[in-house]
């Protein structure tokens, strides 16, 4: 499938990651590309940079790899399959190299306020793990709608990093707890909150949820407690409501939109996340205004969400 986004990324900026977090991801990428793909992705590549790549392989990898880094390939292989390596790390390296830009984004996604006041009764002093919390939109959300304590889970380090910036500066801060886990491991006991959910992060893939996951979350939720997808993905309607999950639809009196801070941060972010969809830019050139249709986006809008009842 073809990016969407802008890689202004080069081989130089995975030397940012720690050596535990980028041979995670590395393990990711492996999955998604040949070791041959790597090895001419890497190409050129600083010693540091292949020495630690080689730490995350096994011997027989290493040997591959090291079979592919000497054959002569076409450039245009070269160039490809390094842009493929690149996009693989974009949203992690975006975390650690420009976070500012992605809280930016996030900011102007804003959620459909019915979404938290629906499930307010399952906040208000409650106990509640926000999973794949990211810079922390639906914490916050949490913590504004009652809740006594929001463990926020976050796999990334460099958006746990993001995460627990912003809850330091916030009045909040003793309200939210964040924590490193992703939605197969969740660092917290049976039965130890009332309600968990995850916003837009959560889907049936079990590399990002699926059955695992939905375990996960069904084994720390107490009995009469509760889970919540909020802005689940279309394609994952059908599966939640096979496992019992209710689907709500809010209405909305005018089209929902993105709202960017400023209409230079429109730009910015158009640039960099929505470079393959040419009607942003022009919808933003066009208006002069810091705001974008979701329809324009072509991205189903952040007004509903799915819930069950844990027993």
């Amino acid at each position: 499938m073809e990016t969407t986004f802008a890689n202004p990324f080069q081989l130089e900026d995975l030397l940012v990651f720690e050596e535990a977090h980028f041979c995670q991801i590395l393990g990711g990428c492996i999955q998604k590309m040949t070791l041959e793909q790597l090895a001419w992705g890497l190409h050129a590549a600083p010693d540091p940079l292949m020495e630690r790549v080689r730490s995350c392989l096994s011997p027989r990898e290493r040997e591959v790899l090291q079979q592919a880094v000497t054959r002569v390939v076409p450039e245009c292989e070269v160039v490809r399959a390094r842009r493929k390596l690149l996009d693989l790390f974009f949203w992690e390296l975006t975390y650690w190299k420009t976070p500012e830009l992605y809280e930016e984004l996030t900011t102007g996604e804003q959620l459909h306020p019915g979404i938290f006041q629906h499930l307010e009764p399952f906040l208000r002093g409650k106990i509640v793990l926000d999973a794949g919390a990211g810079s922390g939109r639906a914490s916050f959300e949490c913590v504004r709608h009652g809740a006594s304590l929001v463990y926020a889970l976050e796999p990334s380090p460099g958006l746990l990093r993001l995460l627990q910036q912003k809850a330091s500066r916030s009045s909040s801060a003793e309200r939210i707890l964040p924590l490193a886990g992703d939605f197969a491991h969740i660092p917290l006991s049976d039965g130890s909150v009332d309600l968990a959910l995850a916003c837009s992060s959560f889907t049936s893939e079990p590399g990002q949820g699926g059955e695992p996951g939905l375990a996960e979350f069904r084994r720390v939720v107490r009995s009469g407690g509760a889970i919540a997808f909020i802005w689940p993905r279309p394609q994952d309607r059908a599966w939640l409501s096979a496992r019992g999950f209710h689907y709500v639809a809010l209405p909305c009196e005018r089209e929902m939109c993105v709202r960017f801070p400023s209409f230079a941060c429109a730009l910015r972010c158009a640039r960099r996340f929505y470079a393959g969809n040419h009607k942003v830019l022009r919808y933003l050139l066009c208006e002069r205004q810091p705001v974008v249709p979701f329809s324009i986006l072509g991205v189903n809008p952040p007004c509903d969400y799915c819930w069950a009842r844990v027993y």
